[in-house]
C-alpha cells in the first residue's frame, strides 16, 4: 500500500487554514458573550484576551475531518490507500463518533469552567464521565494485565492525567499549544509508521489546528485557548496514545508502549512535579501557582519567549526518542 504523504499533508493544510480563519470569527463572538481572560492574579496581560482558541481548534478539526469523510465517502478522493481509510472509518464508526463527541463534551466542560469558574469537584466529575465513555467505547489500555477492571481503570486514568496536564500547563502564552502540536505530529507519525492511518490523520489534523492557532496564540497573544482548548488538547493526546498498537506480535518490543509517555513526557513531569510541590506544601494540588517548568525557567534568567521554546525543545526530542522505540 502506498504511503499517502498527499492525503496526511491535506489534513495538516486544512487544519491549519481552518483553525487560522476560523479564530477570528470566533474571537469576536467571544468578545461579544464577555468570554475573556480578564488581567488579575498570577496574570501578565493588562487588557482581556478571548478564550477563543478552544473553538477555533475543534473547528479545525472537525470541518476537514467531516469533509475529507464525505469525499472519500463518494470516491472524489482518489488515493491508492483510499479503500483502506473508508473501511477503517466503516469499521469503527462508532468509536469515532464517540471520540468525536467526546471532543466535543470536553470542549464544552471547558468553555463552561472559562465562563462559570467551576468548582474542582464537578469539573473532575464531569472529566470522569467523559473518561469513562471513551473507555467502555474504545480501545482500552492492558499493560499486558489480562484483567478487564484493571484495564477500564488504567485507561480512565490516563485520560484524566493527560486532560489535566495539559490543563495545567496552559499557562504561558504559545506552551500548551506548542506541546499540544508537537505531540500530535509525534503521535501521527507513529501511527502512521504503522499504518495506522485513521489516528495518523487525526494527529495531522490536530497538529495543523494547533499550528493555525499559535499566529493568535505567541506573545503578544490576542486569543487564550482557555480551559475549552487545554482540555480538548489533553484529551485529544490521550486518545491519540491509546488508540495505535504499540506493542504487536509483528513487532515484540515491549518497550514500545512507553511511547506515549515519552511523547508526552514534559507536560506529565510539570503535572508530576508541581503536585508533589502543592502537596508537600500542604496546598490543594489543583490550586494553580508558579511553580511550573515555565515559570521556574523565567526565574531562572530566561525570558517567557524563550522559556516557552526551551519547553518546546525538549518536547520535541522526547518525541524523537519515542519515535525509535
Amino acid at each position: 500500500m502506498t504511503f499517502p504523504f498527499n492525503f496526511f499533508a491535506a489534513a495538516f493544510l486544512g487544519a491549519f487554514a481552518t483553525s487560522l480563519l476560523a479564530l477570528p470569527l470566533w474571537r469576536h463572538w467571544c468578545v461579544r458573550v464577555n468570554l475573556v481572560d480578564d488581567p488579575g492574579h498570577r496574570k501578565i496581560h493588562s487588557a482581556p484576551v478571548p478564550l477563543a482558541g478552544g473553538f477555533a481548534v475543534l473547528t479545525g478539526i472537525l470541518v476537514p475531518l467531516a469533509v475529507g469523510a464525505i469525499l472519500l465517502k463518494l470516491g472524489v478522493v482518489k488515493i491508492s490507500s483510499a479503500n483502506a481509510i473508508v473501511h477503517g472509518i466503516d469499521r469503527r464508526a462508532i468509536e469515532l463518533a464517540v471520540l468525536a463527541l467526546g471532543a466535543v463534551a470536553i470542549t464544552i466542560l471547558g468553555w463552561l469552567d472559562d465562563k462559570h469558574e467551576l468548582k474542582a469537584l464537578p469539573k473532575f466529575l464531569g472529566q470522569i464521565l467523559i473518561a469513562v465513555a471513551v473507555a467502555a467505547a474504545c480501545k482500552r489500555i492492558t499493560l499486558f494485565v489480562p484483567s478487564e477492571i484493571f484495564s477500564y481503570a488504567i485507561t480512565i486514568l490516563w485520560l484524566l492525567t493527560v486532560i489535566n496536564a495539559f490543563n495545567f500547563m496552559d499557562n504561558m502564552n504559545g506552551l500548551c499549544a506548542g506541546a499540544g502540536a508537537l505531540g500530535a505530529f509525534f503521535f501521527a507519525l507513529i501511527a502512521a509508521a504503522k499504518g495506522e492511518y485513521l489516528v495518523a490523520i487525526t494527529g495531522f489534523l490536530m497538529c495543523g489546528a494547533l499550528v493555525g492557532f499559535l499566529p493568535w496564540n505567541f506573545p503578544p497573544a490576542r486569543a487564550f485557548l482557555g480551559d475549552a482548548g487545554s482540555h480538548l488538547v489533553g484529551y485529544l493526546l490521550a486518545v491519540m496514545a491509546i488508540l495505535p498498537h504499540f506493542y504487536t506480535k509483528q513487532e515484540p518490543h515491549r518497550l514500545a508502549v512507553l511511547a506515549p509517555i515519552l511523547v508526552l513526557a514534559v507536560p506529565l513531569l510539570d503535572l508530576a512535579q508541581v503536585s508533589l510541590f502543592r502537596t508537600l506544601n500542604q496546598k490543594p494540588f489543583w490550586i494553580g501557582d508558579t511553580n511550573h517548568f515555565s515559570h521556574r525557567l523565567v526565574r531562572a534568567g530566561l525570558s517567557r519567549t524563550r522559556a516557552v521554546l526551551l519547553l518546546w525543545l525538549l518536547a520535541a526530542i522526547a518525541g524523537v526518542l519515542a519515535c525509535g522505540l
